[in-house]
């Protein structure tokens, strides 16, 4: 009898407990879907053609999923359970929880996720439909050729936006599908400037060669050759090539074993320098020309009368360019006024030819869809594109930060506002067809430019507005010095890994009053000579992302008319100078720094309207200086401590993540917002607490770790609610739609 009533005490002392062990297993598989979701970000970061995922990360991702169903089995049969028998499950949940603290360990994977796909052939691209027989004839060529053991090398010719490109992707994917003919499909961008340096770097990217950065052209090229060789039946796909390229100097086998190598180029000389099979693509017909023409518009405004005679000379007049056709007939769509129409012919007829290598037809189409923008902001934003390396994957969310900041969209009462603006204006250049979609959905794609019309837009600028763009082109010296000329408005060096110095010391400041945009990510550069941007005092926009710099020079705190500072993950960065002047400063990025100390004279920022220091190391933003920034719309600082007292101050907030110092913050900030008609956006980490929870939405709040023994209040609109080892009257560790509160 004894051992029944002691077997009985036992269970009931097990009941009372399991309500806190299943307390903390939710909180460790909290804890746990919380990895996943950053290790299911860096899969997203990692997981590049070539690669797969590691065996363990694959079984660990199982195992994740496994201890959720099974965990969410055990609550059911729990609530199930009549009260005597609860506590039998005791030893199931502690024995869960062991299994998700292993698992949690287990997701650090500090070595990486991912290894070598060793059955990669190449990548997949995107594809638009051929116009025109000339195109598909061409296409069928190529591919008799390359299954010709006769034919190494193929030259694939024609005018800029004839569709060279766009047959060779479709030929690139049919590659792919046809696996039994080769065994790999490497596909390279050549373009008009890149130097051998990049080129090779480029090709040692998509064969998994890693170069220490000290080797020469000669060793590079070795190393090349020597792992392109041993690749049996290889595909390479030169594109865009304005010039002969040396295959022994880029380190090219010539092609053998079943390899081939084609080329697209504007120039049959290319095609003969090189020893390759030319094939011509030749322009659309005046029927086919007229026939996608008519499609681009539409029947309904060609059924104006009078509309369609000239709608077909506009048509004549692109010379049967597909690019041209899509773009002029792009600009004309909608258009139901019949003079425009005429007008629109005459702007056309008098175009005047280009220069500098850009084909008559095909500039003087692309030139003609640029001025029919009109509004010089629109044509401006447009150009601005151009700075971004050739055939490169542009972020539509860093290309309007870049126009809000220039000023090219105007200010307005938020920050969603102005970008919403700003997707308008990419809609309009994308309904022109000077950009197009990369990938990505309505609000979160990427854009590029095609490189025929980006050489237009760079042909513009080497006038008025002035530009100095050598982006992503190897660089290892700086720009000369009198490429620094005083008439330049905008200079982009980004994606230069290799250049680690701006300037040369021994020279006296580039003198550039003109300038207002300095785009510098990525480029490795380690310090920048003192007086630097001594006159430089129109710049607008500084962008020092992802560089070694440790410290700048102190003649950034005179540049009076700055508006945005980014210098997100300069992770040596540990000094930036007095910001006391720059009263216009709107937009200031310190992610990822080392700096300590929020700047000094950021209490004068009166205009700043972003502030992100997520990932620093700064502590704390002192007390006095947030209450000053009034315009303040964007505060992301997740791992600084902030007053709440002060966050409430600023009345036209739209976002804030920040640690508050207790409850009593907690409560000034959301008495300070109670019944505000759009209330700030909001994720709130509590106390001193390390390492913050992930919380995944907008509307979230950690209460850290303490104990509450009286009801808080909470926001309405409240999505998320982490509770961590909290003892508190409502439910923890869950998301939290509450009914109640300010």
């Amino acid at each position: 009898m004894d051992f029944v009533l002691n077997k009985i005490h036992k269970q009931l002392d097990n009941h009372r407990s399991l309500d806190q062990h299943q307390n903390d297993l939710k909180r460790k598989v909290m804890e746990l879907n919380g990895v996943k979701e950053d290790t299911d970000s860096r899969i997203n970061a990692e997981l590049q053609p070539r690669k797969k995922l590691k065996t363990e990360v694959q079984i660990w991702l199982e195992n994740v999923e496994r201890i959720n169903v099974e965990v969410q089995n055990l609550n059911e049969q729990i609530g199930e359970s009549i009260t005597l028998t609860r506590g039998f499950h005791a030893e199931d949940v502690l024995k869960r929880t062991r299994e998700v603290e292993e698992l949690i360990q287990q997701g650090k994977f500090e070595e990486g996720l991912v290894v070598d796909h060793p059955q990669w052939i190449g990548q997949v691209l995107s594809t638009t439909t051929l116009s025109g027989e000339s195109a598909k004839a061409c296409l069928e060529e190529i591919w008799q050729c390359l299954t010709d053991d006769e034919v190494g090398k193929i030259g694939v010719w024609g005018m800029g936006g004839v569709g060279k490109t766009s047959i060779m992707k479709l030929i690139n994917n049919q590659l792919l599908k046809e696996t039994g003919k080769f065994h790999f499909v490497i596909w390279i961008t050549v373009s008009k400037d890149k130097s051998i340096s990049k080129l090779q770097k480029d090709m040692a990217s998509k064969i998994g060669i890693s170069f220490c950065g000290d080797e020469d052209e000669i060793t590079r090229a070795g190393m090349l050759f020597e792992t392109l060789s041993r690749k049996s039946r290889l595909v390479m796909i030169l594109d865009d090539i304005w010039e002969e390229v040396s295959l022994e100097k880029v380190g090219i086998p010539e092609p053998s074993t079943g390899s081939k190598l084609v080329l697209t180029t504007r120039s049959f000389d290319v095609c003969r320098k090189m020893s390759c099979r030319a094939i011509k693509v030749k322009p659309l017909v005046e029927k086919e020309s007229w026939k996608l023409f008519s499609e681009k518009v539409g029947r309904d405004i060609l059924n104006i009368p009078g509309v369609e005679p000239i709608a077909k000379k506009i048509a004549k007049r692109c010379a049967g360019l597909p690019l041209g056709v899509i773009t002029v007939a792009s600009c004309m769509k909608g258009i139901d006024d019949l003079s425009e129409w005429r007008n629109a012919l005459k702007e056309l007829s008098e175009h005047k030819q280009s220069v500098n290598g850009l084909e008559d037809e095909a500039f003087q189409q692309l030139r003609f869809s640029y001025d029919r923008l009109k509004d010089p902001k629109l044509q401006h934003c447009f150009l601005s594109c151009a700075l971004y390396p050739e055939d490169w994957r542009i972020e539509e969310r860093d290309l309007v930060q870049i126009w809000i900041a220039e000023g090219l969209v105007e200010e307005m009462d938020s920050r969603q506002a102005e970008f919403d603006r700003g997707h308008a204006i990419m809609n309009k250049l994308l309904s022109n067809c000077l950009l197009e979609v990369f990938q990505g959905s309505d609000n979160d794609r990427s854009i590029r430019m095609h490189d025929l019309v980006r050489d237009m837009a760079l042909h513009i600028t080497s006038a008025k507005p002035r530009f100095l763009v050598k982006a992503d082109m190897g660089l290892r010296e700086p720009p000369k010095v009198q490429e620094w000329s005083e008439d330049l408005e905008k200079v982009s060096l980004m994606w230069n890994g290799e250049l680690e110095v701006l300037y040369p010391l021994e020279m006296s400041p580039p003198k550039c009053p003109m300038l207002t945009t300095l785009l510098l990510p990525g480029c490795g550069i380690k310090s920048i000579p003192e007086g630097f941007f001594n006159h430089m005092d129109g710049l607008k926009i500084l962008k020092l992302s992802l560089n070694p710099i440790k410290s700048l020079p102190n003649s950034i705190s005179n540049l009076k008319n700055l508006t945005a500072l980014l210098l997100a993950y300069c992770d040596h960065l540990e000094y930036v100078p007095s910001l006391s002047k720059l009263r216009v400063l709107k937009e200031l990025d310190l992610r990822g720094t080392k700096i300590k100390e929020v700047p000094h004279g950021m209490q004068n920022l009166s205009s700043l309207k972003c502030l992100d220091l997520k990932h620093s190391i700064v502590l704390e933003i002192p007390n006095g200086i947030l209450s000053k920034l009034s315009c303040l719309q964007i505060l992301n600082v997740s791992e600084t401590l902030v007053s709440g007292k002060e966050v409430g101050k600023l009345k036209k907030l739209e976002m804030v993540e920040g640690r508050f110092y207790d409850f009593q913050d907690l409560s000034m900030y959301l008495q300070a917002f109670h019944g505000r008609e759009e209330p700030p956006k909001y994720i709130i980490h509590m106390g001193k607490r390390p390492f913050p929870a992930a919380i995944l939405t907008t509307k979230g709040i950690e209460l850290g770790d303490s104990n509450i023994f009286n009801q808080i209040m909470l926001p309405r609109d409240i999505e998320e609610l982490y509770a961590g080892n909290c003892t508190f009257c409502c439910h923890a560790n869950y998301p939290l739609f509450s009914s109640g509160g300010l």
